[in-house]
């Protein structure tokens, strides 16, 4: 296995894998933004049965 990783790796060019800068950029705003979003879905769960 590391012997065809090694030369896939020393072919060059860009791979599937491969991505822009900004592609990077992308996908952290993207995770970063759903995560804000679960935590918002949660934000009030446990204080919503307090008086029960």
């Amino acid at each position: 296995m590391r012997s065809s990783l090694v030369s896939f790796a020393a072919e060059g060019g860009q791979s599937f894998g491969e991505m822009v800068p900004i592609g990077y950029g992308i996908v952290a705003i993207v995770i970063l933004l759903s995560l804000l979003i679960v935590t918002f879905a949660f934000r009030s769960v446990g204080t919503r049965h307090r008086d029960r």
